[in-house]
């Protein structure tokens, strides 16, 4: 088959999953089909649009009821989940955080606002995200255990904690990942904002890391507008977590006084009461997703050189960004396709430029990311909204 072809036969196989007629297809909108305007409205008659409100504690508590974790606390976004969730697991300025190359930037600059330094590790071809393997050989190779943790032999910084991201809503391989984690002394925080509605072994996503961070920007599963959480199984962790994101105010009637350099980090209500609405719907949206992928899977069996990538053996994802995977000898394929799928109404992208190859972090520490350089010439989402599932 000819490129002409395949690009030809890539979007009859969209147009056949989406029912394309006329309209631009986005790559992930969002569906608002429940109490969204009712909720958002009593906010807005009842002048509780800020901070303070019913519905940021009635969505921390249906987040943490969904996920299984004891504590949930909503944020502005998830960057700032991430952000505090490597400040409470004790990362400190000059200490490395590992972290896939294959990850949107802000896992990388929340790191940098700790004043840490990311150290690039490598991805997997069976989950997207980082791969515990390759991790547990390449840190034997470069770290040394001392008295108060990891250390990298090569830099002499201190290996404090990793960040694994659970690609496109796919779990990454957690029981390995702990096992290394406790071998070599070393924190786990998830970055689960793309896998709300995701299980590893019938977990949920955000159970296994120290803290794990989630977002709810306009393009994920369930959206707050802009929003994020904090999760965490520990108790004193979390109170913490909400303490620090109020900006350290301690209780008073009316007096102002703080007890640790806080962040102004606490979801607005008019944003909870959107997230509310959206969480009653959530079933139904992962319902639709799982479905869209199982559509897109069957419309690209025919098609040579390229397959819908599908969610590891021990996992059930969310299937958050559909991902269409070329063949290894395709790939220079890419941005033909991208741009002929585009133009003909489909809204396609790439996926993240591999955070090594980013001006600003060019000179942090990395180990081979020959997987991560493969996928980042392979992959292409396609669109995702649940919607499209019929």
């Amino acid at each position: 088959m000819t490129t002409t072809f395949r690009i030809q036969a890539i979007l009859e196989a969209l147009q056949k999953v989406t029912s394309k007629q006329e309209h631009f297809v986005p790559l992930h909108e969002p569906s608002f089909q429940g109490n969204e305007w009712l909720y958002v409205k009593e906010c807005i008659d009842t002048g509780w649009v800020s901070s303070v409100g019913k519905y940021v504690n009635k969505f921390e508590e249906m987040l943490a009821d969904y996920t299984g974790v004891k504590h949930a606390i909503a944020v502005v976004n998830g960057t700032a989940a991430v952000h505090v969730c490597l400040k409470l697991a004790g990362v400190e300025p000059n200490d490395e955080v590992l972290v896939p190359a294959l990850t949107f930037i802000a896992s990388a600059n929340a790191i940098s606002y700790c004043g840490a330094i990311p150290h690039f590790v490598d991805s997997s071809y069976e989950t997207l995200g980082l791969d515990p393997v390759k991790l547990d050989h390449y840190l034997m190779e470069i770290s040394v255990q001392r008295k108060d943790g990891c250390y990298n032999k090569i830099t002499g910084r201190r290996i404090k904690a990793v960040l694994p991201m659970h690609t496109f809503g796919h779990p990454v391989d957690m029981d390995a990942l702990l096992e290394i984690c406790d071998r070599y002394k070393i924190e786990l925080v998830e970055d689960a904002a793309e896998s709300l509605g995701s299980y590893y072994k019938g977990r949920h996503t955000g159970n296994w890391g120290k803290l794990s961070a989630v977002s709810f920007n306009g393009n994920k599963v369930v959206t707050t507008g802009g929003g994020g959480a904090i999760l965490t199984n520990n108790d004193e962790l979390g109170k913490m977590a909400k303490h620090i994101t109020t900006t350290a105010k301690k209780p008073h009637p009316w007096a102002f006084d703080h007890d640790h350099i806080g962040f102004n980090y606490r979801m607005p209500n008019l944003n909870a009461a959107l997230g509310c609405a959206q969480l009653e719907m959530l079933s139904k949206f992962i319902e639709q997703k799982r479905t869209l992928a199982n559509m897109y899977a069957n419309a690209f069996l025919q098609v040579d050189g390229v397959k819908l990538f599908m969610e590891p053996s021990f996992a059930k994802s969310n299937y958050w960004l559909q991902v269409l995977m070329l063949e290894e000898q395709f790939a220079s394929e890419k941005e033909k396709l991208l741009k002929a799928a585009n133009e003909a109404g489909f809204m396609t992208r790439p996926v993240w430029k591999p955070l090594h190859e980013i001006s600003m972090y060019q000179n942090c520490p990395k180990m081979n990311l020959d997987v991560v350089g493969s996928l980042a010439r392979r992959i292409i989402n396609i669109p995702s909204s649940p919607g499209l599932a019929r």
